[in-house]
């Protein structure tokens, strides 16, 4: 269990945000806004505000713009999908294209200038790291060239507007570290939506396939009362044979053998029959104590010692629904206490007419001191041993999930002194582990 969000754990950041494809109908919506935006903003300073302004250039720019978004438009179809390289080269387009139009305009003194940071975060939403980084080192590459742009800011006829050098490095180290810090955090946002994406996806699978081993029991039961009746009929057959040619010394083994292997499928159809009529109980309800047997037997035989300490009458016990998500939730938090022991894990089972209770300590390290308050998200997978390869990742993540769906409160700490290791504890309100109650 713990071992597929080991597996997982190991994912890399660009692989999860690389799974998320830009699509192209994106990028002509926004440049089809840019362009409406740019157009606006020329139409005003020229015939509005009356500034002079490079208007042929500014034009040619934006209907290269575009050309290009209309030849996008008609060459592929909407739900097209990009693929890295061609969305970091479309987005390289679109900041070359708005760097070249604020260079002939002022430069950084233009107040547009702070757009250059957008293309770099719409990279960091959807694209690989590195992809991101490298627009940014364009965008910082352009910005730097505003910087030094011989050109004048538009301003009003007869009037040049000197801006200070000082001013400028100012406009340039806003305009830099705006573009680091929104990239940064577009980045992280989105790269934290994926995991728990991709982590939520894992979890409803692990609990679909939960369910489905609780039901072959069933399936088994349904299947032996469907081919009862046709294998009745064909065992009568078979006795009616063995009668008629059982001393044909031609035919007279083969009907032996039909007989024996329609005696021999009724048989196991019986055991399933009756493996499923005295199981069907406690598939449909457990009593505390055997959920906490089952979540502990596959783990007994790992070289760890499991105690289990009961505080409550066994008579009261509560007895509830078989609830795939908590079997496998606990064996996933039993499974990581053994991993980490040492020598011994103590399963303590508590309950209460208000509270059921199941804690988990193993005399291990303990949780890593830096990671103790971000246990329970996707892909933290460092704890403290040393020849662990992972862990404590996406299945963590997954037991958690699924224990709080059913109810339950989940803490996580350290042990003390005297008794270091990791402790998990998770208590439930006993109105949802008692079937008597609910009722």
């Amino acid at each position: 269990m713990a071992g597929s969000g080991r597996a997982a754990a190991t994912l890399e950041g660009d692989d999860l945000v690389s799974s998320r494809l830009l699509r192209l109908r994106t990028i002509v919506r926004l440049r089809w806004l840019a362009v409406g935006g740019q157009t606006v903003a020329v139409i005003i300073t020229v015939f509005w505000l009356q500034f002079p302004l490079p208007l042929t250039a500014c034009s040619l720019l934006i209907a290269f713009l575009a050309w290009v978004n209309a030849y996008l438009t008609i060459r592929y179809p909407p739900t097209h999908r990009l693929q890295p390289p061609a969305a970091f080269a479309l987005l390289g387009i679109d900041l070359a294209q708005l760097a070249a139009l604020l260079f002939i305009t002022g430069g950084l003194a233009n107040p547009f200038a702070p757009l250059v940071c957008v293309p770099v975060i719409i990279s960091s939403a959807s694209q690989p790291k590195w992809h991101s980084v490298a627009l940014a080192m364009l965008a910082i590459t352009g910005v730097t060239a505003l910087a030094f742009s011989p050109f004048p800011l538009p301003w009003y006829p007869g009037v040049v507007l000197l801006i200070p050098p000082i001013l400028t490095a100012g406009f340039w180290f806003a305009i830099v570290s705006t573009t680091a810090f929104a990239a940064f955090y577009t980045y992280r946002v989105s790269l934290e939506a994926s995991q728990l994406s991709e982590a939520l996806t894992a979890t409803e699978l692990v609990l679909q396939r939960e369910k489905h081993l609780s039901q072959l029991d069933g399936l088994a039961a349904a299947a032996a009362h469907e081919l009862g009746t046709p294998l009745a009929t064909i065992s009568v057959v078979a006795k009616e044979m063995e009668r008629e040619l059982g001393d044909d010394p031609r035919f007279g083994e083969d009907v032996h053998l039909l007989r024996s292997q329609s005696e021999r499928c009724r048989d196991i159809l019986r055991r399933l029959t009756t493996l499923s009529s005295e199981n069907e109980a406690h598939m449909r309800h457990l009593p505390l104590s055997s959920l906490i047997e089952e979540v502990m037997a596959p783990h007994r035989e790992f070289g760890i010692r499991i105690d289990l300490v009961e505080k409550g009458e066994r008579a009261s016990e509560p007895v509830g629904n078989r609830n795939a998500g908590i079997l496998y939730g606990l064996g996933n938090l039993l499974e990581n206490a053994v991993d980490y022991a040492k020598t011994e894990v103590t399963v303590t089972v508590a309950h209460t007419p208000e509270i059921v209770s199941v804690t988990i300590e193993d005399d291990g390290d303990g949780f890593a001191p830096d990671i103790l308050s971000r246990i329970g998200e996707p892909y933290v997978t460092r704890r403290q041993k040393d020849d662990s390869a992972g862990g404590l990742g996406l299945g963590l993540f997954i037991a958690k999930t699924l224990l709080e769906r059913s109810g339950a409160r989940l803490s996580f700490e350290n042990g003390g002194p005297e008794k270091p290791g990791a402790r998990v504890h998770a208590e439930w309100p006993r109105s949802l582990m008692d079937v008597k109650q609910t009722k």
